[in-house]
């Protein structure tokens, strides 16, 4: 018996549904990347094109930091391939196979951030179509170009000011962190993050970020294989 599939409707309306919260909370966040874009002193039209082409969040505040520090291109872009090196461990699970044509197929791949990636492989395979996996994709990405657009006019327009506001990505990990802590009872990740962090920032303090990084990839892949030997075999 074939299964009807699901029109092009349909499928706009469960797309709607599955990202809806998500696609808020983004415009929200969105908002604060587009007042940081203005309060660092870029024009505002660099909040959309930094949303539309990037479409990254946590790599988007970093940008913006190491563009208005000057820093070297070449830094730039091994700092991002390590922010976002995930993504490529991403597309092993995500569901591109029910994605039909190049086009479709290559946005989608633009388009796999961890929210992205979150709700497609939680829902039933059953009611997922490709036209509900873009559709999703697209959303949020509206959603987040919207609202960094959002927050750079205003920020333009009433020179608004927010102390600190770059550190609002960070918090949001910090408090990801710890709450992924608090769920598998497991701190170790998080206490060796820190001391990489506090030795770039003695060895290297210039470059701190991108040594802390090299060095926390650096720890957990020895630590990855010596937890690899440490595990019995199995007959």
């Amino acid at each position: 018996m074939l299964i009807p599939r699901p029109d092009l409707r349909a499928d706009l309306l469960a797309a709607a549904r599955d990202v809806g919260p998500v696609a808020a909370g983004m415009a929200l966040l969105g908002t604060s990347f587009g007042l940081l874009v203005v309060g660092s002193g870029l024009a505002w039209w660099w909040a959309p094109i930094f949303s539309g082409i990037v479409f990254a969040g946590s790599a988007e505040f970093l940008l913006v930091a190491l563009a208005v520090a000057g820093t070297p291109l070449a830094a730039i872009a091994v700092t991002t391939l390590l922010v976002n090196g995930r993504h490529a461990f991403y597309g092993l699970s995500f569901p591109l196979h029910l994605v039909r044509g190049r086009l479709a197929r290559g946005y989608a791949v633009f388009a796999l951030i961890d929210e992205a990636y979150a709700l497609a492989t939680s829902r039933p395979a059953a009611g997922l179509t490709g036209r509900r996996i873009v559709a999703g994709q697209a959303i949020m990405h509206v959603s987040w170009v919207g609202g960094g657009l959002a927050g750079a006019l205003a920020g333009a327009r009433f020179s608004l000011h927010v102390p600190a506001l770059d550190f609002v990505f960070t918090a949001l990990f910090v408090v990801l962190a710890v709450e992924a802590v608090r769920a598998g009872r497991e701190a170790t990740g998080p206490l060796l993050a820190v001391a990489c962090a506090l030795v770039a920032r003695l060895v290297a303090p210039g470059e701190m970020l991108l040594v802390a990084m090299c060095l926390f990839v650096a720890v957990l892949l020895v630590r990855y294989r010596v937890s690899a030997r440490g595990e019995p075999s199995r007959a």
